[in-house]
């Protein structure tokens, strides 16, 4: 069974940067896509960005291309995102996911899930 644990949340000022880390279990981590999605308050779970196995190819939400960079190191079964020039629209629990989708920008298509992690932008 593969366990998902992020971190890296927190509060920070619109305009700065923080990046989120998710640790996952098993040594399957290389064959599985690896995604980030987030939901805030009365909202509905919505796509960030995506990496595939080999790292070669990247999605992301239009709302966060420029600003966001999904990368994954293997070797430490770790997926990241790097946000940078953070708005409070982007505020939101975060949610890493791991699976073999047919759509990376799908939820539904994704097998485990971790717990989430809080960011918080402050105008």
């Amino acid at each position: 069974q593969v366990q998902l644990v992020e971190s890296g949340g927190g509060l920070v000022q619109a305009g700065g940067s923080l990046r989120l880390s998710c640790v996952a279990s098993g040594r399957t981590f290389s064959r599985y896509t690896m995604g980030w999605f987030r939901q805030a308050p009365g909202k509905e779970r919505e796509f960030v960005a995506a990496v595939t196995t080999s790292g070669i190819s990247t999605y992301y939400a239009d709302s966060v291309k420029g600003r966001f960079t999904i990368s994954r190191d293997n070797a430490k079964n770790t997926v990241y995102l790097q946000m940078n020039s953070l708005k409070p629209e982007d505020t939101a629990n975060y949610y890493c996911a791991s699976g073999l989708p047919q759509n990376s920008a799908s939820a539904a298509s994704y097998l485990y899930w971790g717990q989430g992690t809080q960011v918080t932008i402050s105008s």
